[in-house]
């Protein structure tokens, strides 16, 4: 559905996208996981036709992003980071506007409304001013604004971003449930660790590079086991001693050591032990994506 081959972008000198290359599959929910800065906004806009990239090629629902940019237009569904919605509209007048931009038929509107606000669960306050609304029930609006022309892909800046836990849930409800009813290809940005994981494939960007793309588990299973977590009164001396003592790599991150091991239950007792310094506390568990993250650009994800 997707298919991008070296795409670059520059803005003068700075190289906001260096050369990235991925493909994503019909039906499948892709993410691009890294913090503000990545490139992941410019590499969507590209592939939207809202900018022209520098070098490479880009497809989407097999049209090029450059040369047949009416044909992408018609193929997607954008919900950007920055709310777009008219709040001195209706619901039903902003999806309206949209729905006739796009020239789609006026004998479907009323069925097509219908679907999209019962899906975003919105039906009940279709005739209400956006100004009305909160954040959560505008980002819906948005995802329903996006999908009221039937686009064979769905593109999602930052879906989330600034929602509370309640109405980050509700988004996602009604995201995994498109997949399904609407036989829809999403791609979304995100910097949320748990969003990332309710994806199929995963590419981690930063500095405008794709480091890796695979699935979260693959990703996580890469890092090589358990992972043990620990405190002591000097972190960065009980780094250096289990990196020459057993041969690790331990990162340092929000104030604790962590380093991956296999069979962590088995491991943990005698390290416990024999371990020379004071421990604060110390425990074991699966990798999150966090470290995966952190394993291939050093450094945490931040949230700017």
């Amino acid at each position: 559905m997707i298919k991008v081959d070296d795409l670059k972008k520059y803005y003068g000198p700075h190289e906001a996208v260096r050369g990235v290359s991925f493909e994503v599959a019909e039906g499948e929910i892709f993410g691009f996981l890294g913090p503000n800065g990545a490139g992941k906004t410019s590499t969507v806009h590209m592939l939207c036709t809202l900018l022209t990239p520098t070098g490479g090629d880009a497809t989407v629902n097999g049209y090029d992003v450059v040369r047949q940019r009416s044909h992408v237009k018609r193929s997607i569904g954008v919900v950007f980071q920055e709310a777009t919605l008219d709040e001195y509209l209706t619901a039903e007048q902003n999806l309206k506007l949209h729905y006739i931009a796009y020239g789609q038929p006026k004998a479907e509107w009323k069925k097509r409304s219908d679907d999209v606000l019962a899906l975003v669960d919105l039906g009940s306050r279709r005739k209400d001013r956006v100004r009305t609304f909160s954040g959560g029930m505008k980002r819906r609006l948005e995802v329903a604004r996006g999908l009221i022309h039937r686009p064979k892909v769905l593109f999602l800046d930052e879906p989330t971003l600034g929602l509370d836990p309640q109405s980050r849930r509700r988004v996602w409800e009604y995201l995994e449930d498109l997949r399904t009813t609407e036989h829809l290809t999403i791609f979304l940005t995100t910097h949320y660790m748990d969003e990332a994981e309710k994806c199929d494939n995963i590419a981690i960007i930063d500095e405008g590079r794709i480091l890796t793309v695979n699935t979260p588990r693959n990703l996580k299973d890469g890092l090589g086991g358990d992972v043990i977590t620990l405190i002591t009164d000097d972190n960065e001396q009980a780094a250096r001693m289990i990196e020459e003592t057993y041969k690790k790599t331990p990162l340092l991150l929000n104030g604790s050591v962590a380093f991956s091991v296999t069979r962590g239950e088995q491991f943990l007792p005698e390290f416990v032990r024999t371990f020379p310094g004071n421990l604060v506390s110390v425990g074991v568990r699966q990798p999150t994506l966090d470290e995966v993250f952190l394993s291939f650009t050093g450094r945490a994800i931040r949230d700017e």
